[in-house]
């Protein structure tokens, strides 16, 4: 992903939109979907420790996930392909891996990174971390 400040977020397409809250059926979107390149760099958008690498999908599991936690943020970004291991201390900005393409599973979606925060404990709206200028 580009420098975390300048990133766009993905707006509607034929599986839905990457807001916050956006619909998803019976429940809502808890993250927000910031665009990527297919193979791009995804860094960390804290300070923190690699708590988790797991799988998005229990019945496909070529989709991974990183989460990040700090005292205050647990980060977990979504279609990301690590390149650190669990418990690696990682600045803000540091390289965690690169961006998975969805298009095997979702042809035509946009490409993307699905951001999801905790802030002590809390769902909060990721936008917080991720902002536009």
């Amino acid at each position: 992903m580009r420098a975390l400040d300048k990133q766009k977020y993905r707006k509607c397409d034929k599986f839905g939109c990457g807001f916050y809250g956006a619909s998803r059926g019976t429940r809502k979107h808890k993250g927000i979907d910031l665009i990527s390149i297919d193979g791009e760099k995804v860094y960390s958008p804290i300070d923190g420790k690699v708590t988790k690498l797991g799988y998005c999908y229990a019945d496909d599991l070529s989709f991974r996930y990183v989460e990040i936690s700090n005292k205050k943020h647990v980060v977990r970004l979504l279609y990301v392909q690590p390149s650190i291991p669990i418990n690696a201390e990682l600045c803000a900005g540091d390289t965690i891996g690169s961006a998975q393409s969805l298009q095997n599973r979702y042809p035509g979606i946009t490409p993307h990174i699905h951001a999801e925060v905790k802030e002590f404990g809390d769902e909060i709206n990721p936008e917080t971390l991720f902002k536009e200028d």
